[in-house]
């Protein structure tokens, strides 16, 4: 069963978060606090972390680096009063996949939540595929294959890779990527697009194959080659 797990210092919010996931059929496990959390996501796991960021003994930002120190692929969602453009930077540079500013739409954060579950279970009896030249991707088992290769990305790296191939061969503006790919919608002089784009470089390039290209002060490319 698809379980969440709900990490934050406020009962009021754990409950409300438990009742919205477990209505739409989801199994619930909470934790007051990082250190906590981290226990039992080790001992339990989890398909999608909701956390927040000022906790008591280990913060957001520490569990998310924890976690990411073993575990690239389980999406992370962090809750913070802390809106600042800084603030979203470092939860996405920690590793998070989404940044939710408190006070939040209850209905929002589920929705974004079911998007990401969808992303790493999949659900359609036939898989949706994306190709450009060598490189293929699953959507719906969150595979990605380039040549005889199998490429082992984080939920982040997958969907910035699969935006990319929807549009592959044709420029994506870095406000286009922001956007989709983080929900990122203020005018923002964020560096985690490029560290991304250069985390996704690092396990797709090799030899002479690097089809990420960069269209300089602009956003990306995707170019397809045989």
């Amino acid at each position: 069963m698809t379980t969440i797990l709900v990490v934050d210092d406020e009962p009021t919010v754990r409950d409300l978060l438990t009742d919205a996931f477990v209505m739409e059929g989801y199994a619930v496990v909470c934790a007051g606090n990082g250190a906590e959390a981290l226990d039992l996501f080790r001992r339990e796991g989890a398909t999608l972390c909701v956390v927040d960021v000022n906790m008591p003994v280990v913060n957001g930002f520490e569990f998310v680096q924890r976690v990411r120190e073993h575990d690239t692929r389980t999406p992370i969602i962090m809750l913070s009063a802390r809106g600042g453009d800084e603030d979203v930077e470092s939860g996405l540079r920690f590793g998070a996949d989404d940044y939710v500013r408190k006070p939040f739409s209850v209905s929002e954060l589920v929705l974004r939540a079911k998007n990401m579950i969808r992303r790493v279970e999949g659900g359609d009896a036939t898989d949706r595929i994306l190709r450009a030249g060598t490189l293929e991707m699953n959507i719906d088992t969150h595979e990605v294959r380039e040549g005889n290769r199998q490429l082992d990305l984080s939920a982040t790296e997958f969907r910035l890779l699969e935006v990319l191939l929807e549009r592959a061969n044709r420029l994506v503006t870095r406000e286009q990527l922001l956007r989709e790919v983080w929900n990122i919608d203020f005018d923002s002089e964020t560096s985690v697009l490029d560290t991304y784009v250069s985390y996704l470089r690092r396990k797709l390039h090799h030899d002479d194959y690097a089809p990420v290209t960069t269209v300089r002060g602009v956003g990306f490319k995707l170019i397809s080659s045989n």
